[in-house]
């Protein structure tokens, strides 16, 4: 096609155990959104890496306007117009806004001062020209999810792009700043920008793009055009069957017994007396707007932050935490929304995560680790979870989104725990794996442990939770039944 600004042929990649990329072909053209998608390990974003530079060791051909090229570090692909912003921001939040916008190519005079009321004047235009809100001198640590975001975008913008590459841009974002930011890329788009888009969500894809591009396992496994494509379409494109059902029916009904009571918690920043029950074998959701103050809960009844009153009872008996140890002992466990950062050891083993947790199951009374027991654990977990490993001795940070956050769930599951807290346990990974986690969550509360989901995603909590208790700035606003529970009920809440 005429209009194709790249096109990758025949790409593939290995990694040690690992075949990322086999015979991969991919084009996009001048002012297309092109959705590339899959489940997570297809290669989607080994692919990119590859596009921007990070991977400079491949098999294949890259072709720019026709012309051959080869991206041997971020810097080559920068200078041909290539851009990314990545699902982990990249900022430094100690620095300016500006100052971030341009890190690593910071205007300066000849004796190497920089030039800041030229950066100051070119930040401003910069942000003012995407239609952003966002003074050069704020720091970005004072700054919001949303305009951290912005900065990422303005920063793969700020030299002539032709090509932006944008990998899970709206995962931490609120409905209102997705729909900010779709109008940016729309923009884009009439600006003749061609935009390659990775995302989970299905009704982004349709909402958004104008072609998509599957791949599975590494390689090709179909390209529709949007306008011909629906949900059940894309779905069988990623995981090559059709998905009956993304959450699964509970097959028994919560009990009466209390399990977790919570009672006039607060605590920084602003939680103010939140009170609230868990039954066994009960999913309660957890749910608001960014910034209500969701994770927040957690990490007070797990102890990560300091409560300033409130009082925690355990199956009826009122408990002492001070430290997630104490929560731990009590039969609490909390799987972070920050996976890589507070759920797992990225340069450690899958089989360190996996029991790093639970060694006094594992190990002796002179305590040391019982290898056959540590086989045992670990081996359960990856069958049951059906974490894709090359090995147990494969280190974390080289698994997919999707088996990193199925190993933070086996990672607490090894504990036993009675009571299990679930911040955004979907995020970021594909309709495939959270299926499989929506069945985890369902057998667990069937099994009798008590869990609260927090999630941003509103399906996500109407279908697969009991009961939906919702924030709004630090305080509960509302206790949902599930079958009076609707998006609107649901958002009237949160906004109240």
């Amino acid at each position: 096609m005429s209009d194709t600004l790249l096109e990758m042929r025949a790409m593939g990649k290995r990694f040690p155990g690992v075949h990322a990329l086999k015979h991969v072909d991919f084009t996009v053209a001048k002012g297309e959104i092109c959705c590339l998608l899959g489940e997570n390990g297809a290669g989607k974003s080994t692919l990119m890496k590859i596009m921007c530079g990070v991977y400079p060791v491949y098999e294949g051909t890259i072709l720019l306007d026709g012309r051959e090229v080869r991206f041997r570090h971020t810097r080559d692909a920068y200078a041909h117009g290539i851009g990314a912003v990545f699902q982990e921001f990249n900022l430094c939040p100690n620095l300016t806004a500006m100052e971030n916008l341009f890190l690593g190519n910071e205007p300066a005079n000849r004796v190497g001062w920089l030039r800041y009321a030229d950066m100051r004047r070119r930040a401003a235009a910069a942000f003012r020209d995407l239609g952003l809100a966002i003074e050069p001198d704020a720091l970005v640590r004072d700054l919001g999810v949303a305009q951290q975001q912005m900065i990422e975008v303005a920063k793969a913008l700020a030299h002539d792009t032709r090509l932006l590459i944008m990998d899970e841009p709206t995962s931490a974002l609120a409905e209102n700043e997705i729909a900010n930011l779709f109008r940016l890329m729309a923009d884009l788009k009439r600006r003749g920008i061609a935009i390659v888009f990775i995302t989970h969500k299905l009704g982004e894809v349709l909402r958004i793009s104008d072609r998509v591009v599957c791949l599975k396992d590494g390689e090709n496994s179909g390209e529709i055009a949007t306008r011909d494509a629906d949900e059940d379409r894309l779905v069988t494109m990623m995981v090559g069957r059709e998905i009956d059902r993304l959450y699964s029916r509970r097959a028994a009904r919560p009990s009466d017994e209390v399990v977790l009571e919570v009672r006039g918690l607060s605590g920084p920043p602003r939680i103010r007396d939140v009170s609230f029950r868990v039954r066994r074998g009960e999913i309660v959701g957890l749910a608001g707007l960014v910034g209500a103050g969701r994770t927040e809960v957690a990490r007070l009844i797990m102890g990560a932050n300091a409560r300033t009153s409130g009082v925690l009872r355990i199956e009826g008996a009122e408990v002492r935490i001070r430290h997630p140890w104490d929560a731990v002992r009590h039969g609490i466990g909390y799987a972070s929304e920050d996976r890589k950062a507070l759920g797992l050891v990225l340069p450690m083993s899958v089989r360190e995560n996996a029991t790093m947790s639970a060694h006094n199951r594992i190990s002796s009374w002179g305590g040391l680790i019982r290898a056959k027991a540590e086989h045992a654990l670990v081996g359960r977990y990856i069958r049951d979870l059906r974490i894709k490993v090359a090995s147990r001795e494969q280190m974390a940070k080289n698994l997919s989104g999707g088996n990193q956050q199925k190993l933070v769930l086996a990672k607490w599951l090894a504990t036993q725990p009675k009571i299990l807290i679930l911040d955004e346990p979907t995020r970021g990974i594909d309709v495939g794996a959270k299926a499989e986690i929506h069945r985890m969550i369902v057998d667990l509360a069937d099994g009798g442990v008590a869990v609260v989901v927090i999630s941003s995603e509103l399906p996500e909590v109407l279908h697969l939770c009991d009961r939906i208790l919702v924030m709004h700035e630090g305080r509960l606003t509302a206790d949902i039944p599930r079958g009076e529970a609707t998006e609107e009920t649901v958002m009237r809440a949160a906004v109240a």
